[in-house]
Protein backbone atom coordinates (compact mmCIF):
# COMPACT_ATOMS: atom_id res chain seq x y z
CA UNK A 1 0.00 0.00 0.00
CA UNK A 2 1.37 3.37 -1.47
CA UNK A 3 1.96 6.45 1.15
CA UNK A 4 3.69 9.15 1.32
CA UNK A 5 6.88 7.10 0.83
CA UNK A 6 5.64 5.27 3.19
CA UNK A 7 2.86 2.22 3.88
CA UNK A 8 -0.66 1.78 5.63
CA UNK A 9 1.09 1.02 8.56
CA UNK A 10 3.55 3.85 8.52
CA UNK A 11 1.16 4.95 11.47
CA UNK A 12 2.67 8.64 12.28
CA UNK A 13 -1.15 10.32 12.39
CA UNK A 14 -4.28 9.00 13.00
CA UNK A 15 -7.05 10.06 14.63
CA UNK A 16 -8.47 8.34 17.68
CA UNK A 17 -12.65 7.55 18.57
CA UNK A 18 -13.02 7.19 22.09
CA UNK A 19 -14.01 3.88 23.89
CA UNK A 20 -17.80 3.55 24.40
CA UNK A 21 -19.11 5.30 20.69
CA UNK A 22 -19.89 1.85 19.48
CA UNK A 23 -22.78 0.72 19.72
CA UNK A 24 -23.58 -2.62 20.70
CA UNK A 25 -26.87 -3.57 19.11
CA UNK A 26 -26.89 -6.75 16.45
CA UNK A 27 -26.43 -6.34 12.95
CA UNK A 28 -27.75 -9.25 11.00
CA UNK A 29 -24.73 -10.06 8.57
CA UNK A 30 -24.29 -13.77 6.63
CA UNK A 31 -20.90 -14.74 6.78
CA UNK A 32 -19.05 -17.18 4.14
CA UNK A 33 -16.19 -19.47 4.79
CA UNK A 34 -14.11 -20.39 1.85
CA UNK A 35 -12.00 -23.41 2.64
CA UNK A 36 -8.90 -23.50 0.63
CA UNK A 37 -5.95 -25.73 1.60
CA UNK A 38 -2.83 -24.73 1.27
CA UNK A 39 0.49 -26.66 0.30
CA UNK A 40 3.68 -25.87 -1.50
CA UNK A 41 7.11 -27.06 -1.57
CA UNK A 42 9.99 -24.31 -0.93
CA UNK A 43 12.27 -23.20 -4.27
CA UNK A 44 15.53 -21.86 -4.85
CA UNK A 45 16.75 -19.58 -7.30
CA UNK A 46 20.23 -19.33 -8.63
CA UNK A 47 22.05 -15.84 -8.66
CA UNK A 48 22.93 -16.57 -12.07
CA UNK A 49 19.88 -16.44 -13.33
CA UNK A 50 19.95 -20.08 -14.95
CA UNK A 51 20.32 -23.42 -12.91
CA UNK A 52 18.27 -23.17 -9.82
CA UNK A 53 18.65 -26.23 -8.37
CA UNK A 54 22.87 -25.56 -7.35
CA UNK A 55 21.19 -23.35 -4.39
CA UNK A 56 20.86 -25.62 -1.13
CA UNK A 57 16.78 -26.01 -0.23
CA UNK A 58 15.93 -23.92 3.12
CA UNK A 59 14.39 -25.58 6.37
CA UNK A 60 11.68 -23.29 6.12
CA UNK A 61 8.87 -25.18 4.10
CA UNK A 62 5.00 -23.85 3.27
CA UNK A 63 3.28 -24.86 6.25
CA UNK A 64 0.31 -27.47 4.90
CA UNK A 65 -2.97 -26.32 6.41
CA UNK A 66 -6.86 -25.87 5.64
CA UNK A 67 -7.06 -22.14 5.44
CA UNK A 68 -10.76 -20.52 6.53
CA UNK A 69 -11.31 -17.33 5.43
CA UNK A 70 -14.70 -15.34 6.16
CA UNK A 71 -16.36 -13.59 3.50
CA UNK A 72 -19.00 -11.01 4.81
CA UNK A 73 -21.27 -9.39 1.95
CA UNK A 74 -20.72 -5.95 3.19
CA UNK A 75 -19.46 -2.70 1.33
CA UNK A 76 -17.90 0.05 3.75
CA UNK A 77 -18.74 3.24 2.65
CA UNK A 78 -14.88 5.29 2.99
CA UNK A 79 -16.86 8.59 4.45
CA UNK A 80 -18.12 6.53 7.53
CA UNK A 81 -14.87 4.01 8.00
CA UNK A 82 -15.54 3.38 11.76
CA UNK A 83 -19.46 2.29 11.15
CA UNK A 84 -18.49 -0.03 8.68
CA UNK A 85 -15.82 -1.29 10.69
CA UNK A 86 -18.22 -2.42 13.64
CA UNK A 87 -20.13 -4.22 11.06
CA UNK A 88 -17.54 -6.35 10.05
CA UNK A 89 -16.68 -6.79 13.49
CA UNK A 90 -19.96 -7.84 14.28
CA UNK A 91 -19.70 -10.60 12.22
CA UNK A 92 -16.07 -11.97 12.44
CA UNK A 93 -15.88 -11.04 16.39
CA UNK A 94 -19.13 -11.74 17.26
CA UNK A 95 -17.89 -12.34 20.88
CA UNK A 96 -16.66 -9.03 21.05
CA UNK A 97 -19.23 -6.06 23.10
CA UNK A 98 -18.59 -3.05 20.62
CA UNK A 99 -18.81 -0.77 23.25
CA UNK A 100 -15.58 -2.08 24.44
CA UNK A 101 -13.69 -1.43 21.33
CA UNK A 102 -11.57 1.31 19.99
CA UNK A 103 -10.77 2.51 17.38
CA UNK A 104 -7.78 4.55 15.44
CA UNK A 105 -8.37 5.39 12.19
CA UNK A 106 -5.07 5.26 10.23
CA UNK A 107 -4.46 9.15 7.90
CA UNK A 108 -1.01 8.42 6.19
CA UNK A 109 -2.44 6.17 3.32
CA UNK A 110 -2.77 7.60 0.06
CA UNK A 111 -4.15 4.49 -1.44
CA UNK A 112 -6.51 2.70 1.32
CA UNK A 113 -7.55 3.30 4.66
CA UNK A 114 -7.06 1.67 7.53
CA UNK A 115 -9.00 1.03 10.99
CA UNK A 116 -7.66 -0.39 14.43
CA UNK A 117 -9.46 -2.24 16.02
CA UNK A 118 -8.53 -2.87 19.69
CA UNK A 119 -11.03 -4.62 21.83
CA UNK A 120 -9.84 -4.29 25.40
CA UNK A 121 -13.05 -5.55 27.96
CA UNK A 122 -12.73 -4.46 31.56
CA UNK A 123 -11.18 -7.60 33.34
CA UNK A 124 -7.99 -7.15 35.07
CA UNK A 125 -4.70 -9.09 33.67
CA UNK A 126 -1.59 -8.72 34.63
CA UNK A 127 0.16 -9.66 31.39
CA UNK A 128 -1.10 -6.38 29.52
CA UNK A 129 1.12 -6.68 25.55
CA UNK A 130 1.74 -2.65 24.87
CA UNK A 131 1.17 -2.28 21.59
CA UNK A 132 3.77 0.33 20.01
CA UNK A 133 3.43 1.08 16.68
CA UNK A 134 3.76 4.79 16.94
CA UNK A 135 5.92 6.78 19.30
CA UNK A 136 1.93 7.73 21.05
CA UNK A 137 1.39 3.93 21.63
CA UNK A 138 -1.79 1.99 21.14
CA UNK A 139 -4.27 0.95 23.88
CA UNK A 140 -3.24 -2.05 25.78
CA UNK A 141 -4.62 -5.05 25.14
CA UNK A 142 -4.11 -8.90 26.83
CA UNK A 143 -4.20 -10.75 23.54
CA UNK A 144 -3.10 -9.74 20.12
CA UNK A 145 -5.77 -11.82 18.96
CA UNK A 146 -8.15 -8.46 20.41
CA UNK A 147 -7.20 -6.19 17.40
CA UNK A 148 -7.87 -6.54 13.96
CA UNK A 149 -6.88 -4.29 11.36
CA UNK A 150 -9.19 -3.14 8.66
CA UNK A 151 -8.48 -2.09 5.18
CA UNK A 152 -11.08 -0.19 3.26
CA UNK A 153 -9.69 -0.21 -0.74
CA UNK A 154 -9.16 2.87 -2.28
CA UNK A 155 -11.39 4.08 -4.88
CA UNK A 156 -10.69 2.65 -8.39
CA UNK A 157 -7.24 1.18 -7.14
CA UNK A 158 -8.84 -2.31 -8.49
CA UNK A 159 -7.54 -1.23 -11.94
CA UNK A 160 -4.02 -0.72 -10.65
CA UNK A 161 -4.26 -4.16 -8.19
CA UNK A 162 -5.75 -7.36 -9.00
CA UNK A 163 -7.57 -8.16 -5.62
CA UNK A 164 -8.15 -11.61 -5.66
CA UNK A 165 -4.32 -11.96 -6.80
CA UNK A 166 -3.19 -10.01 -3.26
CA UNK A 167 -5.32 -12.66 -1.40
CA UNK A 168 -3.90 -15.64 -3.09
CA UNK A 169 -0.85 -13.80 -2.15
CA UNK A 170 -1.26 -13.39 1.79
CA UNK A 171 -2.60 -16.74 1.96
CA UNK A 172 0.22 -18.03 -0.18
CA UNK A 173 2.77 -15.91 2.46
CA UNK A 174 0.97 -16.85 5.60
CA UNK A 175 1.80 -20.25 4.55
CA UNK A 176 5.71 -20.05 4.25
CA UNK A 177 5.08 -17.64 7.40
CA UNK A 178 5.91 -14.18 5.43
CA UNK A 179 2.65 -12.29 6.10
CA UNK A 180 0.08 -12.00 8.91
CA UNK A 181 -3.01 -13.99 9.01
CA UNK A 182 -5.81 -13.01 6.91
CA UNK A 183 -8.95 -13.17 9.25
CA UNK A 184 -11.71 -11.76 6.36
CA UNK A 185 -12.23 -9.90 3.04
CA UNK A 186 -15.46 -7.79 2.08
CA UNK A 187 -16.45 -6.18 -0.91
CA UNK A 188 -14.28 -3.56 -0.31
CA UNK A 189 -11.33 -4.80 1.57
CA UNK A 190 -9.76 -7.20 3.91
CA UNK A 191 -9.47 -7.91 7.51
CA UNK A 192 -6.33 -8.89 8.82
CA UNK A 193 -3.58 -9.88 11.96
CA UNK A 194 -2.10 -7.13 13.44
CA UNK A 195 1.73 -7.01 13.80
CA UNK A 196 3.20 -6.00 16.90
CA UNK A 197 6.56 -3.47 16.48
CA UNK A 198 7.43 -0.35 14.79
CA UNK A 199 7.56 0.47 11.22
CA UNK A 200 10.86 1.61 9.57
CA UNK A 201 11.73 5.05 9.37
CA UNK A 202 15.02 6.61 6.87
CA UNK A 203 16.60 6.63 10.38
CA UNK A 204 16.36 3.20 12.06
CA UNK A 205 16.73 2.02 8.56
CA UNK A 206 20.48 2.86 8.68
CA UNK A 207 20.99 0.45 11.44
CA UNK A 208 23.08 -2.42 10.91
CA UNK A 209 20.94 -4.57 13.66
CA UNK A 210 18.10 -3.32 11.05
CA UNK A 211 18.95 -3.43 7.75
CA UNK A 212 20.64 -6.62 8.50
CA UNK A 213 17.37 -8.55 9.33
CA UNK A 214 15.36 -7.18 6.54
CA UNK A 215 18.47 -7.88 4.00
CA UNK A 216 17.95 -12.04 5.82
CA UNK A 217 14.53 -11.59 5.26
CA UNK A 218 14.47 -10.53 1.64
CA UNK A 219 16.73 -13.30 0.82
CA UNK A 220 14.38 -15.68 2.37
CA UNK A 221 11.57 -14.79 0.14
CA UNK A 222 12.91 -14.49 -2.87
CA UNK A 223 14.92 -18.10 -1.91
CA UNK A 224 11.84 -20.01 -0.29
CA UNK A 225 8.58 -18.68 -1.85
CA UNK A 226 7.37 -20.39 -4.78
CA UNK A 227 3.61 -20.34 -5.98
CA UNK A 228 3.73 -22.03 -9.22
CA UNK A 229 4.13 -25.08 -11.17
CA UNK A 230 8.27 -25.17 -11.27
CA UNK A 231 8.74 -26.88 -13.53
CA UNK A 232 7.54 -23.57 -15.81
CA UNK A 233 9.95 -20.72 -15.72
CA UNK A 234 7.82 -17.68 -14.21
CA UNK A 235 7.32 -14.53 -15.91
CA UNK A 236 8.31 -11.51 -14.40
CA UNK A 237 5.23 -8.57 -13.72
CA UNK A 238 7.12 -5.51 -14.52
CA UNK A 239 6.33 -5.40 -18.11
CA UNK A 240 2.42 -6.78 -18.03
CA UNK A 241 2.07 -4.22 -15.02
CA UNK A 242 3.39 -1.43 -16.34
CA UNK A 243 1.70 -2.22 -19.97
CA UNK A 244 -1.51 -1.95 -18.18
CA UNK A 245 -0.77 1.38 -15.91
CA UNK A 246 -0.14 3.03 -19.21
CA UNK A 247 -3.12 2.36 -20.32
CA UNK A 248 -4.85 3.82 -17.57
CA UNK A 249 -3.64 6.71 -17.78
CA UNK A 250 -6.20 9.17 -19.61
CA UNK A 251 -5.48 11.05 -23.12
CA UNK A 252 -6.62 13.97 -20.96
CA UNK A 253 -7.26 14.38 -17.03
CA UNK A 254 -10.46 14.86 -16.19
CA UNK A 255 -9.78 18.11 -14.03
CA UNK A 256 -8.57 20.74 -16.52
CA UNK A 257 -5.92 22.18 -13.86
CA UNK A 258 -4.26 18.77 -13.32
CA UNK A 259 -4.16 18.45 -17.36
CA UNK A 260 -2.56 21.62 -17.96
CA UNK A 261 -0.33 20.59 -14.97
CA UNK A 262 0.70 17.04 -15.62
CA UNK A 263 0.50 17.57 -19.87
CA UNK A 264 4.17 19.22 -20.91
CA UNK A 265 6.08 16.23 -19.10
CA UNK A 266 3.76 13.57 -19.30
CA UNK A 267 1.71 13.79 -22.58
CA UNK A 268 1.20 12.29 -24.96
CA UNK A 269 1.83 8.87 -22.77
CA UNK A 270 3.24 7.18 -25.52
CA UNK A 271 6.79 9.44 -24.90
CA UNK A 272 6.83 7.62 -21.93
CA UNK A 273 5.80 4.12 -22.69
CA UNK A 274 8.60 4.61 -25.37
CA UNK A 275 11.08 5.91 -22.91
CA UNK A 276 10.36 2.65 -20.59
CA UNK A 277 10.73 0.19 -23.45
CA UNK A 278 13.80 1.52 -23.76
CA UNK A 279 15.09 1.31 -20.30
CA UNK A 280 13.38 -2.26 -20.00
CA UNK A 281 15.35 -4.02 -23.10
CA UNK A 282 18.25 -2.67 -21.26
CA UNK A 283 17.64 -4.13 -18.11
CA UNK A 284 16.57 -6.98 -19.87
CA UNK A 285 20.38 -8.12 -20.64
CA UNK A 286 21.17 -7.90 -16.85
CA UNK A 287 19.81 -11.43 -16.32
CA UNK A 288 18.68 -10.46 -13.40
CA UNK A 289 16.80 -14.03 -11.56
CA UNK A 290 12.84 -13.60 -11.46
CA UNK A 291 11.79 -14.77 -8.02
CA UNK A 292 8.51 -14.30 -6.03
CA UNK A 293 8.97 -10.92 -4.79
CA UNK A 294 6.94 -8.13 -2.65
CA UNK A 295 7.26 -5.34 -5.08
CA UNK A 296 6.23 -2.23 -2.66
CA UNK A 297 9.11 -2.56 0.35
CA UNK A 298 9.01 0.51 1.33
CA UNK A 299 9.80 0.98 4.76
CA UNK A 300 6.55 1.09 6.32
CA UNK A 301 6.29 -1.73 5.00
CA UNK A 302 8.94 -3.25 7.13
CA UNK A 303 7.63 -3.87 11.04
CA UNK A 304 10.18 -4.20 13.24
CA UNK A 305 9.47 -6.58 16.20
CA UNK A 306 12.21 -6.12 18.59
CA UNK A 307 11.41 -8.82 21.50
CA UNK A 308 11.66 -11.13 18.62
CA UNK A 309 14.41 -9.69 16.87
CA UNK A 310 13.02 -10.12 13.70
CA UNK A 311 11.11 -7.79 10.59
CA UNK A 312 7.50 -8.32 9.00
CA UNK A 313 7.03 -7.28 5.73
CA UNK A 314 3.13 -6.25 5.32
CA UNK A 315 1.54 -4.64 2.52
CA UNK A 316 1.19 -7.40 -0.44
CA UNK A 317 -0.55 -5.73 -2.75
CA UNK A 318 2.22 -6.30 -5.94
CA UNK A 319 3.55 -9.34 -4.84
CA UNK A 320 4.33 -11.33 -7.92
CA UNK A 321 7.12 -12.93 -9.57
CA UNK A 322 9.90 -10.16 -10.55
CA UNK A 323 13.39 -9.13 -11.06
CA UNK A 324 15.57 -9.59 -7.93
CA UNK A 325 17.04 -6.49 -8.54
CA UNK A 326 13.75 -4.79 -8.74
CA UNK A 327 12.76 -5.54 -5.11
CA UNK A 328 15.62 -4.80 -3.78
CA UNK A 329 16.60 -1.68 -6.26
CA UNK A 330 12.70 -0.15 -5.37
CA UNK A 331 13.37 -0.70 -1.55
CA UNK A 332 16.95 1.09 -1.63
CA UNK A 333 14.95 3.99 -4.06
CA UNK A 334 12.16 4.29 -0.62
CA UNK A 335 15.09 5.38 2.01
CA UNK A 336 13.97 8.73 0.87
CA UNK A 337 11.84 9.36 3.11
CA UNK A 338 8.33 9.64 4.45
CA UNK A 339 6.98 12.96 5.62
CA UNK A 340 9.73 15.22 3.17
CA UNK A 341 11.03 13.13 0.18
CA UNK A 342 14.94 13.69 0.51
CA UNK A 343 16.72 11.27 -2.19
CA UNK A 344 19.90 12.31 -0.96
CA UNK A 345 19.19 9.52 1.38
CA UNK A 346 19.49 6.95 -1.53
CA UNK A 347 21.87 4.51 0.19
CA UNK A 348 25.19 5.05 -0.88
CA UNK A 349 28.29 2.60 -2.26
CA UNK A 350 29.07 1.65 0.51
CA UNK A 351 26.33 0.82 2.86
CA UNK A 352 25.05 -1.19 -0.45
CA UNK A 353 27.40 -3.22 -0.95
CA UNK A 354 27.52 -4.50 3.04
CA UNK A 355 23.96 -4.79 2.61
CA UNK A 356 24.05 -6.82 -0.37
CA UNK A 357 27.12 -9.20 1.00
CA UNK A 358 24.34 -9.89 3.91
CA UNK A 359 21.47 -10.73 1.23
CA UNK A 360 23.61 -12.70 -1.04
CA UNK A 361 24.75 -14.77 2.25
CA UNK A 362 21.03 -15.62 2.81
CA UNK A 363 20.00 -16.07 -0.42
CA UNK A 364 22.83 -18.46 -1.73
CA UNK A 365 23.49 -19.92 1.33
CA UNK A 366 26.91 -19.81 1.97
CA UNK A 367 29.49 -17.23 3.53
CA UNK A 368 32.12 -17.52 1.21
CA UNK A 369 30.63 -14.52 -1.23
CA UNK A 370 32.98 -13.29 -3.85
CA UNK A 371 33.64 -9.34 -4.85
CA UNK A 372 32.47 -10.29 -8.09
CA UNK A 373 29.06 -11.60 -7.15
CA UNK A 374 28.66 -8.31 -5.43
CA UNK A 375 29.46 -5.76 -7.52
CA UNK A 376 27.60 -8.15 -10.50
CA UNK A 377 24.46 -7.27 -7.90
CA UNK A 378 25.13 -3.92 -6.96
CA UNK A 379 24.77 -2.99 -11.05
CA UNK A 380 21.90 -5.03 -11.22
CA UNK A 381 20.13 -3.31 -8.91
CA UNK A 382 20.73 0.29 -9.46
CA UNK A 383 19.54 0.06 -13.04
CA UNK A 384 16.57 -1.44 -11.61
CA UNK A 385 16.37 1.50 -9.05
CA UNK A 386 15.64 3.02 -12.46
CA UNK A 387 12.32 1.12 -13.11
CA UNK A 388 11.20 1.10 -9.59
CA UNK A 389 11.07 5.18 -10.00
CA UNK A 390 9.30 4.79 -13.56
CA UNK A 391 6.52 2.65 -11.65
CA UNK A 392 5.64 4.62 -9.32
CA UNK A 393 5.70 7.45 -11.44
CA UNK A 394 2.79 6.16 -13.77
CA UNK A 395 1.14 4.81 -10.78
CA UNK A 396 0.83 8.16 -9.21
CA UNK A 397 -0.42 9.47 -12.92
CA UNK A 398 -3.40 6.70 -12.84
CA UNK A 399 -3.84 7.70 -8.99
CA UNK A 400 -4.34 11.30 -9.74
CA UNK A 401 -7.29 10.85 -12.19
CA UNK A 402 -9.00 7.93 -9.97
CA UNK A 403 -8.18 8.10 -6.05
CA UNK A 404 -10.53 10.25 -3.56
CA UNK A 405 -7.66 10.60 -0.94
CA UNK A 406 -6.39 13.92 -0.24
CA UNK A 407 -3.06 13.68 -1.77
CA UNK A 408 -1.16 15.47 -4.62
CA UNK A 409 -0.14 12.43 -6.62
CA UNK A 410 0.67 15.02 -9.59
CA UNK A 411 3.88 16.35 -6.94
CA UNK A 412 4.89 12.73 -6.23
CA UNK A 413 4.75 11.52 -9.79
CA UNK A 414 7.34 14.76 -10.46
CA UNK A 415 9.34 13.21 -7.79
CA UNK A 416 9.84 10.40 -8.93
CA UNK A 417 10.21 11.13 -12.55
CA UNK A 418 12.78 13.78 -11.74
CA UNK A 419 14.95 10.97 -9.71
CA UNK A 420 15.00 9.09 -12.71
CA UNK A 421 16.13 11.28 -15.03
CA UNK A 422 18.62 12.79 -12.37
CA UNK A 423 20.33 9.48 -11.76
CA UNK A 424 19.38 7.45 -15.75
CA UNK A 425 22.85 8.69 -16.79
CA UNK A 426 24.65 7.42 -13.92
CA UNK A 427 23.01 4.04 -12.93
CA UNK A 428 22.93 3.00 -16.87
CA UNK A 429 26.66 3.80 -17.03
CA UNK A 430 27.74 0.91 -14.47
CA UNK A 431 29.45 -1.62 -15.46
CA UNK A 432 30.48 -5.22 -14.66
CA UNK A 433 32.34 -8.03 -16.45
CA UNK A 434 33.25 -11.41 -14.66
Amino acid sequence: MRFIMGSETEINGYDEIPYGVASSQPIDINVYNSNLPLSSNGVCVNNNGDDRSTIPSSPVTAVTETDCVSYVPVCINENDVIEGAKQILTAIRSHWDLKFVQFKKFTDGITNKLIGCFYNPPTFCCNKIACTNTANGYPDVDDLNNVVLIRVYGNKTDLLIDREKEIENIKLLHSYQFAPSLYATFKNGLAYEFVPGVTLNPDNVLQPELWSLVAKRMAEMHRIVNAKDTSIQPMPMLLKKMERFFDLVPSRFSKAQLHKRLEGTFLPVERMRQEFAQLYKRLETLNSPVVFSHNDLLLGNIVYTQDLQKVTFIDYEYADYNFQAFDIGNHFAEFAGVDTVDYTRYPNREFQLKWLRVYLENYLLKTDITVDEIECLYMQVNQFALAAHFFWTIWSLVQAEYSTIDFDYAEYAFLRYQEYLAKKDEFLALNYQN
